[in-house]
Order: C-alpha cells, then sequence, then structure tokens
C-alpha cells in the first residue's frame, strides 16, 4: 500500500509540476516577468469541400513592450491547397493585440509561392476557445492575400468567421493588459 501511495503523490507533484510549466509559458527568458501579449499555436480549418487550410502562429510582444502592440516580434504561415491547387506564405508579424482569447495579427508577407503576395501585409484574428477555436483573415473579401493593398494598416483583420476542424485547434491566446 505504502509503494501506491508514494507512486500515487509522484503522479500528483508530476501534474502540478506539469501545470506550474504550462502556466509559465507566457512568461519571457528574462527574469519570468509574463508577456504583455502572445499568440502561438496551430490549426487547421474547417471546410466541407475538404480543402487543407493550415495557420500557425509564433507571435510575442515582450513585457517591457506593453505600451506599443507595434513592438510584437515573431512570425506567422498560412496554407490552403485543395487538390492540385494551392499556395502558402510566411509573414514577420508587425503587430499583435489581444483582449481575453481573441487575438488579432499582422504582418508583411516575407516568403510565399503566391504569385504578387509577397510585401503584402495581412492581418488574422483568432478567437481561443479551446477545441472549437474560430479564425479570421484581412484577405476574406478580398479573395487572396496578393490582392490585399500595400497600404493596409498594422493589426487590422475580419472577424472569426471560420471554424477549426475538429480535434486541430491549440491556439493560444495571452491577453494584454496595457495600463490605461
Amino acid at each position: 500500500m505504502q509503494r501506491r501511495t508514494k507512486i500515487a503523490a509522484s503522479g500528483v507533484a508530476l501534474l502540478l509540476a506539469g501545470g506550474a510549466v504550462a502556466g509559465s509559458t507566457a512568461a519571457s527568458a528574462t527574469g519570468g516577468h509574463r508577456e504583455a501579449a502572445a499568440l502561438t499555436g496551430t490549426a487547421k480549418l474547417y471546410r466541407s469541400a475538404g480543402d487543407d487550410i493550415t495557420f500557425t502562429f509564433d507571435a510575442h510582444l515582450a513585457a517591457g513592450d506593453t505600451a506599443d502592440p507595434m513592438k510584437a516580434t515573431g512570425t506567422f504561415s498560412f496554407s490552403h491547397y485543395r487538390g492540385d491547387w494551392g499556395a502558402w506564405a510566411k509573414a514577420e508579424v508587425d503587430c499583435l493585440v489581444t483582449g481575453g482569447n481573441v487575438a488579432v495579427v499582422s504582418g508583411v508577407i516575407t516568403d510565399s509561392d503566391l504569385p504578387g503576395a509577397e510585401g503584402k501585409r495581412v492581418g488574422v484574428t483568432v478567437h481561443d476557445l479551446g477545441r472549437r477555436d474560430r479564425l479570421g483573415y484581412s484577405w476574406a473579401t478580398a479573395g487572396s492575400p496578393a490582392q490585399m493593398p500595400r497600404d493596409l494598416p498594422k493589426c487590422v483583420s475580419s472577424a472569426p468567421f471560420e471554424k477549426v476542424r475538429k480535434g486541430t485547434g491549440d491556439f493560444t491566446v495571452v491577453p494584454w493588459r496595457p495600463q490605461l
């Protein structure tokens, strides 16, 4: 009986330690301070026609930059394929604003196989709902990132109207808490 108690106690300690580590993912590497904001994770969008659409985010606003969301850093990428048709793009983050479990990130496309996309600013909105995340993007009405105007303002996107495919939603939003 004593061995089972030790194993159970060790299991609880590991769970607690794991929770502490997971809870500290928003901490910066310097000093353990919480990031001002963050958007991370990957998910595939749901499309009844079977399109393969994936978004991946690694966007961060350092604690020292709380007052300026345009100092956010990181990248995000997206791809859209259906049969033999499709394209991908990668963007450098230039703005990140979060509130509660919603994030808006924008960036300039630095690499893509979609003609005319490089150099265009795009924005994406994520609503972190656990396994039912939602997503929207600035080119929703334009039809393609390549058709976006070059002068799109930073941190502009659309409402999160798309649903992620069941079992793929793992976006994490760290809420921004600016001093007002």
